[in-house]
């Protein structure tokens, strides 16, 4: 006898068998206890979550001579011809190979027919995404108006790709991912039947891999159980190509002392055990995405999948980041899982780790904001002074009324091409910059309360001088915008100010050379803009 695969093996007989669907599997027996069947049923889920098995469990259950409190018996004639594969009132059909209206219409001319020998007709339609428009107008009409006899259960991965009109006609069912801890459970207990040792941290790993699925959980217990019969950590890495958690842990220490020649090392070793690269960039993401959790969620109930020995060393690992530089990795990881699609995947996994150690060769944003706040704490640190309000306020000419009746506010002209440029002069002398890293975080602020001025202000500098914070936008609209009658504007970049710096400020323009005569990291800034990349 040809052996059988341990997902087929131990497929689900009874609703009661089903693990994880719990909110699912308790409804139907319900509804088949009070007799309440319906004519369509749509499941709905991420692969290996039980649609398929419950909807032959269903099959069963509905033609069942002796339901046993809605489940199946599995011993009257019916529920043996369905184990046989003998009862022709149960169809499947697989909607990705008979996807055209031709097979639809087939379907509903034999759906007038009334069953064999049981009570009711049934047809698992699988992968009901797959058919076309044409197939599933043919399809509307029988479900519109069904046979007494015939009840349809269509199963999907993408349910968003059916029409409306499918959809409203159908009681739907949605399959969640099944928790790690009973996928674990089941592998468990599936292996002492199958005369296997398997250890809690295996098990453990197993579900991990199986990302929510028990079929692929089993897959891979029995692709582990064809390696060894004593299944621990390490089988199940070997067998799933996995990195495994040391090396996770060394490439983690790589990025973060940005040593890029012993990462590159590191993926030549693991590419040379045929660790899968696309694998590995999942583990990576993963990984980084606990560290991500355990720096955001400060109570003991992280939703992270590991033991607790293991729980303890990422939260030893992430106490050494900044959740900034968390994301960053995160943000470059994911970019890297589209790339990897096509191509070299080992190239591309060494071209990723080169961004993440050295982030001078990453041309986003965050990188290049992490690199001028570190040239600007490299040296000693300006302070951005608390304004002393019992000086009296810089003394400027008003060259005109200000609109918003602000007598604190140093009046801002029209645009050059609208009239001559006749704002005031700011003081210089003891004016300092704003350190790059607040004032990237002001702007932050803006960009979720006020968009349009942080757009206005893009690529601008602030300073202080005394009770104002002067800024430097290069966009002539800020001054059209910062004058007008509409205080709004003011008001959100001192606010957003005040959040970061936790101090008030004045508002007043500041020119660009001022700005370079005061700052004399300016430049080097500067030339950090040739490595953004449009």
């Amino acid at each position: 006898m040809a052996y059988q695969a341990l997902y087929r093996k131990y497929r689900p007989a009874t609703f009661s068998d089903v693990v994880g669907q719990e909110h699912i599997t308790e409804t139907l027996k319900n509804e088949l206890s009070d007799g309440k069947v319906v004519h369509a049923y749509l499941f709905t889920g991420t692969r290996g979550t039980g649609k398929t098995s419950c909807a032959k469990i269903l099959a069963k259950a509905v033609n069942c001579l002796s339901p046993e409190n809605g489940d199946p018996c599995l011993k009257c004639e019916s529920c043996l011809s369905v184990a046989s594969g003998e009862n022709t009132d149960i169809v499947e059909i697989d909607a990705a190979s008979n996807n055209s209206v031709e097979s639809i219409r087939d379907l509903r001319d034999r759906v007038a027919f009334a069953p064999s020998f049981s009570k009711y007709r049934v047809y698992i339609i699988d992968e009901v995404h797959m058919l076309t428009i044409s197939a599933f107008n043919a399809l509307l009409k029988t479900l519109e108006e069904p046979p007494e006899h015939v009840i349809f259960i269509l199963a999907t991965t993408e349910v968003h790709k059916l029409p409306a009109t499918i959809l409203s006609r159908c009681q739907r069912f949605d399959f969640k991912r099944i928790d790690p801890e009973k996928i674990a459970g089941r592998i468990k207990f599936v292996a002492e039947r199958e005369g296997l040792t398997v250890t809690d941290g295996a098990a453990a790993l197993i579900a991990a891999a199986a990302d929510g699925g028990m079929r692929d959980a089993l897959s891979i217990l029995d692709l582990c159980a064809s390696a060894d019969k004593n299944i621990d950590e390490e089988t199940v890495e070997s067998v799933c190509g996995m990195a495994g958690g040391d090396y996770l842990n060394e490439l983690t220490e790589c990025i973060k002392k940005h040593d890029a020649e012993t990462a590159l090392k590191l993926i030549d070793k693991l590419y040379g055990g045929s660790v899968d690269m696309q694998r590995l960039l999942g583990e990576l993401t993963s990984h980084y995405r606990d560290l991500m959790v355990i720096k955001a969620v400060k109570s003991d109930d992280k939703p992270i999948v590991c033991s607790a020995a293991k729980l303890k060393q990422l939260e030893k690992l992430a106490d050494d980041y900044d959740i900034k530089d968390i994301m960053r990795v995160i943000s470059v990881l994911q970019s890297a899982a589209a790339n990897m699609q096509s191509g070299n995947r080992r190239c591309e996994m060494e071209l990723t780790l080169l961004k993440l150690c050295i982030p001078e060769l990453s041309g986003d944003i965050a990188s290049l904001e992490r690199r001028i706040s570190a040239l600007e704490y490299g040296r000693p640190s300006v302070s951005v002074p608390k304004p002393d309000l019992s000086q009296s306020a810089p003394r400027v000419e008003k060259t005109h009324q200000e609109p918003d009746g602000d007598p604190d506010e140093i009046p801002l002209p029209e645009p050059p091409d609208a009239v001559p440029d006749k704002r005031p002069t700011a003081p210089t002398g003891d004016a300092v910059p704003v350190p790059d890293a607040d004032w990237s975080e002001i702007m932050r602020n803006l960009k979720t309360s006020c968009p349009l001025i942080h757009g206005v202000l893009n690529a601008s500098k602030a300073y202080i001088k005394g009770s104002y914070l002067l800024i430097d936008a290069p966009n002539s609209q800020f001054r059209s915008l910062i004058n007008s009658n509409n205080g709004f504007y003011k008001d959100s970049i001192r606010k957003a100010a005040n959040t970061v710096l936790g101090v008030t400020y004045k508002l007043g323009p500041y020119t660009k050379s001022e700005a370079k005569e005061s700052d004399p990291l300016a430049a080097l800034a500067d030339k950090l803009k040739n490595f953004e990349i449009n």
